[in-house]
């Protein structure tokens, strides 16, 4: 057997719930992970170890918040969390600081997930590609715009990650990357906080 970061979000959060594991376990093999393999990979934009623990020991001193209590999950940096950095892929918006939370992000804080960092996205969620390298071969693309999402959950970085889709931009990293991707229908989920590319 591997370590946590090889099963997957739902069985994750069910071994949190169960108290098989604790999510501080599980952020922590994350973090190592990460560590090991984001000089090659940059699958991340943002990342502060501490916060993300110490989310993780709230969560392991907590009752049972939601379906997701206790799972880490990558935010794509398109999309506004009001405690890191979102800079939308563009050094326009270096350090920028939202007042406020997605209401997408608000939804998995509310399911007890913890917020591991923000993932890269292509400027905009447009067509500059960014220094994000496919974990199954660092010569090719994850694809975009949600690169650092598919390639930090390919590369078991993390069991789950949000991306955003104006055309193929979930379902084309993801495919590339083998791994899930899925888009919802449209006015399924609020778009609020979420930098938008098109109407």
């Amino acid at each position: 057997m591997g370590g946590l970061n090889d099963f997957g979000a739902c069985e994750l959060a069910q071994k949190i719930r169960e108290h098989e594991i604790t999510s501080e376990a599980l952020v922590r093999e994350c973090l190592d992970r990460i560590g090991d393999r984001e000089q090659e990979v940059h699958a991340w934009q943002y990342i502060n170890r501490e916060v993300a623990l110490h989310q993780a020991r709230i969560c392991d001193s907590s009752p049972v918040k939601g379906s997701l209590h206790g799972v880490p999950v990558g935010i794509k940096d398109l999309i506004d969390t009001s405690d890191m950095p979102t800079g939308y892929g563009s050094s326009i918006y270096a350090g920028h600081r939202p007042a406020l939370d997605a209401e997408c992000v608000t939804l998995l804080r509310e399911a007890g997930a913890v917020i591991l960092g923000k993932t890269v996205t292509t400027e905009f969620a447009a067509f500059n590609p960014p220094p994000t390298r496919n974990p199954h071969n660092l010569s090719r693309t994850p694809g975009g715009s949600s690169s650092g999402s598919a390639a930090a959950v390919a590369d078991r970085m993390v069991p789950l990650a949000l991306g955003t889709q104006t055309a193929g931009s979930v379902i084309r990293p993801a495919a590339f990357c083998g791994v899930v991707g899925f888009k919802p229908t449209f006015d399924y989920f609020s778009t609020m906080g979420i930098k938008p590319p098109s109407s």
